[in-house]
């Protein structure tokens, strides 16, 4: 005589529900999220592999630091304090042709400094900055 044995029964999970809630608390997640918004300048850089030299003689502002970690500032080979600049930008713009700042920093000047320097810029009237650099020689 022969001996039947029960099939066994493959366990069944019903993953639908499952799916329904990861979606909905994948749109939840979505939707009550916050970014924050980091303030800045915006700044339009070149597309370029090579580089193009453009001269502009309008305005030329140096920041130099000199043997006793200050910084001095040059606005077209005139020296300039931090608490006139504004006022010698306000002046210089409206006599100049295209609205356009170039500013040559040293090295070791702070980074703090120059972002001032350019809000300043912009805060003043002028329209486009180019920051002026050095070739690097192969």
């Amino acid at each position: 005589m022969e001996i039947l044995q029960p099939r066994k029964r493959r366990p069944v999970i019903n993953i639908t529900s499952l799916i329904d809630v990861m979606f909905l608390l994948i749109i939840f997640f979505m939707v009550s999220s916050t970014f924050k918004v980091q303030p800045g300048m915006k700044l339009e850089l070149p597309e370029s592999k090579t580089y193009e030299r453009s001269e502009v003689q309008d305005l030329t502002l140096q920041i130099l630091k000199d043997a006793g970690d200050q910084e001095k500032l040059i606005l077209n080979n005139r020296p300039v304090s931090i608490d006139s600049l504004p006022i010698q930008l306000k002046s210089l713009i409206a006599k100049a042709e295209d609205q356009t700042l170039t500013l040559k920093a040293d090295r070791e000047v702070t980074h703090g400094l120059v972002v001032k320097i350019m809000d300043l810029a912009k805060q003043n009237g002028i329209k486009k900055l180019v920051i002026a650099t050095r070739i690097k020689a192969d």
